[in-house]
């Protein structure tokens, strides 16, 4: 306590210098914190998100099937057994079917994915409804992005080419039912669902899938030769974008938490230059060289403590206002392909909080204590004669 008492003293003596080391290193303390928490709550919703818009609770897949390679679609699909209607009776999972095709819009070709799916199902938030009609054509629901880019709107029709088990081309009309909003590129972007048992009897695949969306109450687990894959895997895409941002982040506030450490170092040093009568006072009187080395690493470290405590001033009540309101993200982003909000609200967690308050700390006290060792190669008569105070 006695040398806590001496690092605040001689602090608040230092005036000035103090506190604009100290508003600095704040001001990084704060920064991390937003960074990280901003990545934690785009990682939290865009996880949430794509579960509840597309993978569910994970998914069973054809041995073959590759949703980076459409050329395997061809053959990426099997009959549906009967212990897996079964399930699809249950509601534990639902098939999904997807083959190539194109739509002709305005003059000009588009190739897309078609994904068949029950209209009935409540796996997923995917508006399936809409597909449940008995129009004389082919119903079917886009997101926003597939629309925007084929320049359709809901009502709109278009003429569909698919090519069936046997490699016929056939060619239909469709219509728009219906458009939907969902941050979820990967079943918008290209994307156009249809019902499961009409794409079925178009492209002769009666009766199979090429996977299975699976409900929380299936137990998981592969089943006969379809191959489950957890969320883990699911959404390890996203887990690599989240950690690519995070070692961008890191050299933003890594670099004003050098800046801050450097005004430190600088500061110990013109102290222990500046203060050598009073560390040979403290020898002089008994104290040990390890002990004032001590004392001034954590005079030292004492930046960071204040530094904790100002950013908590003005650092609580901005975090905590955009986590409750959010920071809205420009439209731009939801053409860039990657499952992000248009509003993300940061996640601070406990062990994040702790974590950035330990790495501030720790390192101004290493900071600290490599000028102060010059103190045990100090004399103390020499110490006592110098014209320094």
């Amino acid at each position: 306590m006695t040398a806590f008492k001496l690092a605040f003293r001689n602090l608040l003596g230092a005036g000035l210098r103090t506190w604009l080391n100290v508003s600095v290193l704040s001001f990084a303390y704060v920064i991390a914190l937003f960074y990280n928490g901003f990545l934690e709550g785009w990682n939290v919703q865009a996880r949430r998100e794509t579960m509840e818009w597309e993978t569910g609770n994970g998914q069973l897949w054809h041995p073959l099937y590759d949703p980076l390679d459409p050329y395997c679609l061809q053959d990426a699909h099997a009959r549906i057994t009967d212990d897996l209607q079964q399930l699809i009776k249950e509601r534990q999972i639902t098939p999904v079917l997807v083959v190539q095709g194109s739509i002709y819009t305005q003059g000009r070709i588009q190739n897309v994915l078609l994904r068949g799916i029950d209209p009935y199902q409540n796996i997923v938030s995917l508006p399936s409804k809409y597909l449940d009609t008995t129009a004389n054509v082919i119903p079917v629901v886009i997101g926003s992005r597939m629309a925007s880019a084929a320049k359709v709107k809901e009502g709109d029709f278009l003429l569909l080419r698919w090519r069936d088990k046997n490699g016929t081309f056939d060619a239909r009309e469709i219509l728009i039912a219906h458009v939907f909003y969902t941050n979820i590129a990967g079943i918008d972007a290209g994307n156009i669902w249809l019902p499961l048992s009409l794409l079925q009897e178009m492209t002769g695949y009666e009766g199979e899938a090429t996977y299975f969306i699976t409900d929380k109450s299936y137990k998981g687990g592969d089943l006969n030769i379809w191959i489950f894959k957890d969320n883990n895997y699911l959404l390890k895409g996203i887990e690599a974008i989240i950690k690519t941002k995070k070692s961008g982040a890191v050299l933003i506030y890594g670099l004003l938490l050098v800046i801050g450490l450097l005004a430190i170092f600088d500061t110990q040093v013109l102290s222990v230059f500046r203060r050598q009568r009073e560390i040979g006072t403290y020898i002089a009187l008994g104290m040990t060289r390890r002990r004032v080395v001590e004392i001034f690493t954590i005079e030292g470290a004492t930046h960071s403590i204040l530094a904790i405590l100002l950013g908590s001033l003005y650092g609580i009540p901005i975090l905590t206002f955009l986590q409750i309101k959010g920071i809205s993200m420009p439209d731009v982003v939801s053409s860039y392909g990657i499952t992000i909000s248009d509003r993300i609200f940061p996640a601070f967690s406990v062990g994040l909080i702790l974590s950035t308050t330990l790495l501030v700390i720790i390192s101004a006290t290493i900071v600290s204590y490599f000028p102060a060792r010059r103190i045990s190669k100090l004399k103390p008569a020499e110490a006592l004669k110098s014209k320094i105070s």
